[in-house]
């Protein structure tokens, strides 16, 4: 990261998992060393009950969270999650004057937590530049071949700001024959191929699943690398906007 921390390169999700401690367990054992969390999310306590179980021990483990709360309560939502992160989002952080609240996060991070945003736009980065506030260190956003938000990544690399990619797997929705086809060619799962397809974009995918098999299988990304063709393929898969599967709060004012 452009702050001088390292950051695994695949991370496990845990959005709308609320019993997240077997998914985080199989990942810890499968090799895994990032989880994402949130505030939002509710599963804090329980991807760090995971993390203690596992045996592994803290230090070799990446940990990611998001603030919930902006404004006033933006200093108490990062203390309530701090001893456990080694990396603090901003949820939907807002934008226009608001964009402000930034200060706030910025002024509490300690050594193990970096300023950093989930989902902005290129517009909402230069409110962030104009205002004279420091540059993310990280930019959390939807990226998958449907939808690969070029504007964004190329601002990202322009500025130095690392790019995670979330909704890498497109929700399962592995129907696409394109998909199918680089799986079969591969002879790899369309999960390890869209996770490896995120890396070799220089993206850092973050696949999410509540199921331990497919925690396993999905970190088997390591011993293949897909053919310029097969890039080519799934890189004319972009479908810009409407290639979204989430709300994409890029454009929002």
């Amino acid at each position: 990261m452009p702050v001088g921390q390292d950051i695994p390169l695949l991370g496990l999700g845990v959005y709308q998992n609320d019993d997240c401690a077997p998914a985080v367990e199989a990942a810890l054992k499968a090799g895994y060393i990032h989880i994402d969390t949130a505030q939002i999310y509710q599963n804090e306590d329980q991807v760090g009950a995971a993390v203690k179980a596992s045996g592994v021990p803290r230090e070799s483990i990446f940990i990611t969270s998001k603030v919930a709360d902006g404004g006033d309560k933006t200093t108490a939502s990062v203390q309530s999650s701090l001893k456990k992160l080694d990396l603090s989002l901003n949820y939907h952080p807002p934008s226009g004057s608001q964009a402000n609240f930034i200060v706030k996060v910025t002024s509490i991070c300690t050594s193990s937590t970096v300023d950093t945003e989930e989902r902005p736009g290129v517009k909402h980065l230069e409110e962030i530049r104009e205002a004279g506030l420091p540059t993310p260190a990280v930019n959390q956003i939807e990226l998958h071949p449907f939808c690969q938000q070029k504007p964004i990544v190329e601002y990202c690399r322009a500025h130095g700001i690392l790019v995670q990619a979330y909704c890498p797997l497109i929700r399962g929705d592995f129907s696409n024959p394109v998909i199918q086809e680089v799986a079969q060619e591969t002879k790899k799962t369309p999960a390890q191929v869209l996770s490896r397809w995120s890396i070799q974009r220089g993206f850092l995918p973050l696949p999410k699943s509540s199921d331990p098999a497919r925690v396993f299988s999905n970190a088997d990304i390591y011993d293949f690398e897909l053919s310029d063709a097969a890039l080519t393929k799934l890189d004319a898969l972009d479908r810009g906007d409407k290639g979204s599967i989430s709300w994409n709060p890029v454009d929002v004012d």
